[in-house]
């Protein structure tokens, strides 16, 4: 058994690191898939379960909620089900510790001070995971709770919450009156601080939130093998909650902000209602697609696309792909500038253009393509705006964006926007570049925006 444990293992480890480019991530993933079916088979021959039939049955409903989940989520909600299968695997780790605390309670198994540690350690960790990946699910879907939801004393409030959870884990830990009470107060009081942590976090850093939430699951499941003396459990948490944390740190290099600002300061609210009165009354440069083909056409050798979370909601990736060709016809250099943040969870316009059969090589992040935007004669934004906002770089301004590090398309000789309107970006912040002379707006979504564009391109040959 320990040797398929080991195995398994190392195809996960093989699988997190064939992730780490989209050329590989299919088989990175595959693999993964594998291990895990050997560890669940290897699992199955414990002679420490006691009924199949419960675990076949379990299994199944598991396996239709998860086929059909992955098969009707359009790519636009895939955060929201990365949310939603996060925080199912954090609660389950939080109901396996309530019930090994309760065997251990009524005497049913036996148990030292280092299983009760391992339970606390996964009934906290992993309640809060589920409980914030339940809030970052229904803000994403937008059902309630948009925006930073904020009230006074809130972090006196999580820090009193923290420190009752801690008091209560002690009193159970050392054998203390009613430690059944203490341990069902300690999960309570977990899931609480879940639903309080995240309800301030704004759009803009909800990928960081997600990335946070799935290192938590992963610490979670590691103190679940430990509890269980499963190897393979313990490793897979580790490696889970490993990446996770630093694709959190990373996505937090990307914002431009410390992790703690992140998490214990409500960000994302939208900008007054006056302020944004005046904004739409500033002159835009509105055109056509007819227009837009023009500049492409005479003006344009090199042309750089950054998709937004808008052209992932238009199911626009197909067209976009359909723009690079026509452009590349025509004899245009034309590539896609990815910014680590943009749409809804890190790598979403990568699977989306990937989807569209876009060659890996045009796909260029951030840091890559940031020094090309001077050289660059036109730059088309499909359905974006925080992630190529100057106002992210002003030091007077105080927003949910400010420090973010963003794509300098403003340094490009020309700018066209194809947007529905003049409205802010999921941060809630208005975009000078909006109103500057270079800058082109083509009022439509992504979808109809491309499609008129590339309609226009072929009609003037």
């Amino acid at each position: 058994m320990t040797l398929s444990y080991m195995f398994a293992a190392l195809l996960f480890i093989l699988g997190v690191r064939r992730l780490r480019s989209p050329e590989t991530a299919r088989s990175g993933n595959s693999l993964a898939a594998i291990g895990m079916a050997i560890a669940l088979g290897v699992t199955l021959l414990d002679q420490r379960i006691v009924s199949y039939w419960e675990i076949l049955v379990g299994v199944a409903i598991g396996s239709v909620i998860g086929y059909v989940s992955a098969v009707r989520v359009p790519m636009t909600a895939m955060p929201q089900m990365v949310a939603a299968f996060n925080g199912v695997g954090g609660g389950a780790v939080a109901f396996i510790a309530l019930a090994e605390f309760y065997q251990i309670h009524i005497g049913q198994v036996a148990g030292d001070r280092a299983d009760v540690f391992f339970i606390l350690a996964g009934i906290l960790i992993g309640s809060v995971s589920f409980a914030g990946s339940a809030i970052a699910y229904v803000k994403l879907e937008e059902l309630f709770l948009a925006g930073s939801v904020t009230f006074p004393y809130q972090k006196v409030a999580n820090a009193g919450l923290l420190g009752a959870a801690v008091l209560l884990g002690i009193n159970a830990l050392a054998g203390g009156p009613l430690p059944l009470l203490s341990v069902w107060l300690v999960f309570l009081i977990a899931l609480t601080l879940g639903v309080l942590l995240v309800i301030p976090i704004g759009g803009a850093d909800m990928p960081i939130v997600i990335s946070l939430l799935n290192a938590f699951t992963g610490l979670a499941a590691a103190m679940s093998g430990f509890l269980l003396s499963n190897e393979v459990l313990i490793i897979a948490g580790a490696l889970v909650g490993a990446s996770g944390t630093i694709l959190t740190r990373l996505m937090s290099s990307s914002l431009g902000r410390p992790l703690n600002k992140i998490i214990f300061a409500g960000v994302g609210a939208s900008p007054p209602a006056a302020a944004k009165k005046e904004e739409d009354e500033k002159p835009v440069n509105s055109v056509t697609p007819e227009d837009v083909a023009a500049v492409l056409n005479y003006d344009a050798d090199s042309v750089i696309i950054v998709p937004g979370y808008g052209l992932a909601v238009a199911q626009a990736q197909t067209l976009a792909a359909e723009l690079v060709e026509v452009l590349e016809r025509k004899g245009k250099v034309v590539r896609f500038a990815i910014h680590p943040v943009a749409g809804r969870m890190p790598g979403h316009m990568n699977v989306l253009l990937a989807e569209a059969d876009v060659p890996y090589d045009k796909l260029l992040d951030l840091e890559e393509i940031n020094a090309d935007f001077p050289e660059t004669d036109a730059v088309i934004v499909v359905g974006a705006n925080d992630v190529v906002n100057p106002a992210a770089k002003d030091p007077n301004l105080d927003s949910p964006i400010s420090g973010m590090p963003v794509l300098d398309v403003e340094s490009a000789r020309r700018v066209i926007f194809i947007k529905r309107s003049l409205s802010p970006g999921f941060a809630g912040v208005d975009n000078p570049l909006f109103y500057q002379e270079k800058t082109m707006m083509l009022f439509a979504d992504a979808r109809q925006g491309l499609q008129d564009v590339i309609a226009a391109l072929k009609e003037s040959g």
